[in-house]
């Protein structure tokens, strides 16, 4: 997605690694990664069929909170979709840099599976509820989700571990932190089996960053932590607290209505939490994630938000 900042939002050319191939190394080398990529074939699912569509009741709904429903689904598939690019690009930048383990390149391309299955049910949903909407209504949005993280995940010059630090390790947790609160506050019964399948997948998604991490964190200089903490702390003031995953968040975009839409498919039991409720799971799991980082040497500082405070 493109950045906010100037000069990310100019043409650029992104380093790239020379392939080195030779000597190629395919032992298995991380136990527990290999573990998640095999639950993650065994746990293979098909949206077409596991999916209860059928049992979807647009009668059961007024239209106003159908409404409300399209435009949040809606905004979960443009969310989803940022790792269609992403994590093929994660995939050539590990293939490509020297010394990397097999087990995470294998990982990934199932990550990249269930993200397309994921992307797949919010479109669907949303054209169940009314209609796909192909872009924000307010256009404010759109900057934050054209940030991207593609090109930021192949760019040789930026960390790798801190790009699986703030992507794998801190996104996925978040993403799979939200779906478990979404799904425990939903009674339709497509909604549910989608968030269902998709806290699944994104807890294993989660697992992979932290185990990643918490290996890498052993091997990493100083400087090394410095920069992907930084990395981190730059994704979090620029995309999280800009209302990226939660509108309550949002300060600098007008998220009147989006809010208002959220807490709507919340009330209706259709796959949400209040706006003011994500916000919760956000600041506590920010939190967690903070004293377990702690623990392997890598120091998440305070943050400001404008209306929060330091969280």
């Amino acid at each position: 997605m493109q950045s906010t900042d100037s000069s990310r939002m100019s043409p650029q050319r992104t380093s790239i690694n020379v392939e080195r191939r030779f000597p190629l190394d395919l032992r298995q080398s991380d136990q527990a990664i290999r573990e998640l990529y095999e639950d993650a074939k065994r746990g293979r699912w098909k949206p077409d069929v596991d999916i209860p569509w059928g049992a979807f009741n647009a009668s059961a709904h007024d239209a106003a909170t159908m409404d409300a429903a399209r435009k949040v689904w809606s905004r979960r598939a443009w969310l989803e979709y940022t790792g269609l690019a992403e994590t093929p690009a994660l995939i050539i930048r590990f293939c490509l840099e020297l010394d990397r383990e097999a087990d995470p390149k294998y990982f990934l391309t199932v990550r990249n599976t269930e993200e397309a299955w994921h992307v797949e049910s919010f479109h669907r949903y949303a054209e169940a509820c009314g209609g796909y909407l192909e872009a924000p209504v307010n256009p404010q949005w759109q900057p934050l989700f054209n940030r991207g993280f593609h090109r930021d995940a192949l760019d040789s010059k930026r960390s790798l571990d801190g790009h699986v630090l703030t992507h794998c390790l801190f996104g996925d947790g978040l993403e799979c932190a939200l779906a478990t609160a979404w799904h425990a506050n939903t009674h339709e019964p497509v909604a549910r089996e989608i968030l269902k399948r998709c806290a699944e997948d994104r807890e294993r998604h989660a697992r992979f960053g932290w185990l990643y991490i918490e290996r890498r964190a052993a091997l990493m200089s100083e400087e090394e932590r410095a920069t992907a903490t930084q990395m981190l702390v730059s994704h979090l003031e620029q995309v999280e607290l800009a209302g990226a995953h939660c509108v309550g968040l949002a300060t600098t975009i007008d998220a009147t209505a989006d809010v208002l839409e959220t807490d709507l498919v919340a009330s209706a039991g259709m796959g949400a939490v209040t706006a003011q409720e994500e916000v919760a799971v956000f600041t506590q799991y920010l939190a967690s994630c903070r004293e377990r980082l702690g623990r392997i040497g890598i120091d998440l500082p305070l943050l400001t938000h404008s209306t929060l405070g330091k969280i």
